[in-house]
């Protein structure tokens, strides 16, 4: 009876280690994805707040697009900047960083007297936007268990969604004031999320990985003690973290880029993947379509502001609503099978939305299959592509490439993004709106053949095997190599 008790005494231990363990990752994956609220906010909040800047500072049409695209564009310099900052100042201190340029940004957008100020408060919360928004999936995904990396990775794109429902609803609750307040509080009120990512600063570690890449081994293993269940398994994994990083730090900044530039085959199939569903992502058209629903919707048939923003509040809710699916499925069903469900879906949405702009010509029956088919897209785009298009990207690359090679990722987001953004009203204005989705069904045909050809299925693996799946014969030896010191310095330890 004692042993039995002893045994039950230890599994109750055990279970509540795994919980307290579980509750701690889950805490610090909140809170480095604050920063995508932001990126959210902005998206969702600009749809609406454009309207009452172009009636208030009398911009144009061009000058709309800039505003709305070079928020994208301007990003990539954070996001170039932030794989070689991370390595420098670490992966919590580049979360603070982006936080305080963006507020800066904010700040004087809300204030701005007149269109040439409020693009440099634009470019100014893009810079830090970039940051924000490359480091935060890299800090995840090192700090989290194989597990669940996959669902905790996730985490800033439903920040991103969270974002863009508050920025949609702030556009409805502030709409009321007069033309030259209005926009101004909404896109102030993005300042407040940035003012308490200061607080959880305090409470989340730096990365394990990132700390043994500065000899920093005791705090990696106290880290790792708190985010795996048992010391074995932290003995295991900080061995291999220690093998990556002896490698990683035989490379210098530029080492890093030239092989990034001129890659062997195993980096290019990562650079390709990990580049290319950033880009899918982009050019099947999610930006435009959240940040330019008010217009999609006008062309629908809907002609009042308020039904405008009503609307865009659904499709805003539905995003955020479905991407909660992919948090339970990510690491139970894996990336590639939601992937494939949500570009095949996207695509049909897509299409469907096409024929509705083009051929239906009751306007109450177009405007109801409208907002259907931007509900669908939204919500395939959040069960899949969306967030694991950052999982895939923060996961896929070895230590001594991660940062720059996932900023490199995100550039190829945020320049996609920005283009379509930037063309999407004078392209519209020469193809129709139909016509332009037309065009994003084409490309998210083509994201579901990229999927097949070129992701691999990361589910539950750690990232050193990771790096295995997309080395050759040749690649693989070296690697076992690798993974063989890994066991003798775990002897040693």
């Amino acid at each position: 009876m004692g042993v039995q008790e002893e045994r039950n005494t230890r599994e109750l231990d055990e279970m509540r280690n795994s919980y307290a363990t579980r509750k701690y990752v889950l805490a610090c994956s909140i809170f480095a994805s604050l920063n995508s609220v932001l990126l959210g906010y902005d998206v969702g909040v600009m749809s609406g707040a454009i309207i009452f800047i172009q009636a208030d500072l009398k911009i144009s049409e061009i000058q709309e697009e800039i505003l709305v695209g070079s928020f994208s564009i301007i990003s990539l310099l954070g996001s170039l900047a932030g794989g070689k900052t991370s390595d420098t100042i670490g992966r919590k201190w580049t979360i603070a960083l982006a936080s305080i340029i963006f507020q800066s940004g904010a700040a004087i957008m809300s204030l701005a007297p007149s269109y040439q100020i409020l693009m440099i408060g634009r470019l100014l919360a893009g810079v830090g936007i970039g940051f924000g928004i490359m480091i935060a999936p890299v800090y995840i995904a090192e700090i989290s268990p194989p597990v669940s990396r996959g669902s905790l990775t996730s985490f800033p794109e439903i920040f991103v969604n969270l974002g863009i429902l508050l920025g949609y609803i702030s556009n409805y609750a502030f709409s009321g004031f007069s033309v030259q307040t209005n926009w101004r509080i909404m896109l102030a009120v993005g300042i407040l999320p940035s003012v308490f990512i200061g607080f959880t600063l305090c409470i989340i570690p730096e990365s394990p990985r990132w700390l043994v890449m500065q000899n920093r081994v005791e705090e990696a293993r106290s880290v790792l003690s708190k985010t795996y269940d048992n010391a074995g398994e932290v003995e295991e994994r900080l061995a291999e973290i220690q093998v990556a990083a002896s490698i990683a730090n035989k490379y210098e900044s530029k080492a890093v880029w030239l092989e990034i530039l001129n890659p062997s085959p195993s980096v290019r199939r990562m650079l390709i993947t990990g580049c290319g569903i950033q880009c899918f992502q982009q050019m099947s058209g999610i930006d435009a379509t959240v940040y330019y629903s008010p217009t999609i919707f006008r062309d629908a048939g809907i002609k009042i502001n308020t039904e405008l923003l009503v609307a865009t509040v659904v499709a805003g809710f539905t995003k955020t609503m479905f991407i909660l699916i992919a948090i339970f499925l990510i690491d139970k069903l894996g990336r590639k099978p939601l992937l494939y469900i949500s570009t095949i879906g996207m695509t049909f949405s897509l299409f469907c939305l096409s024929f509705t702009l083009t051929f239906f010509k009751d306007e109450r029956l177009r405007t109801g299959m409208a907002i259907i088919f931007v509900c669908m897209n939204m919500a395939f785009f959040s069960v899949g592509l969306g967030p694991i298009c950052w999982v895939v990207s923060s996961e896929i690359f070895p230590l001594r490439l991660r940062a720059q090679a996932s900023g490199l990722g995100a550039v190829g987001s945020r320049v996609s993004s920005g283009l379509i953004c930037m063309s999407f009203l004078s392209v519209s204005r020469a193809i129709t709106v139909g016509g332009t989705f037309f065009i994003f069904s084409v490309i998210s045909a083509l994201a579901v053949a990229f999927v097949h050809l070129c992701v691999p299925e990361t589910k539950g693996k750690s990232l050193e095997e990771i790096e295995m799946l997309f080395q050759d014969g040749s690649e693989l030896q070296g690697s076992e190599i690798e993974m063989g010191n890994a066991q003798l310095l775990m002897q040693r330890l």
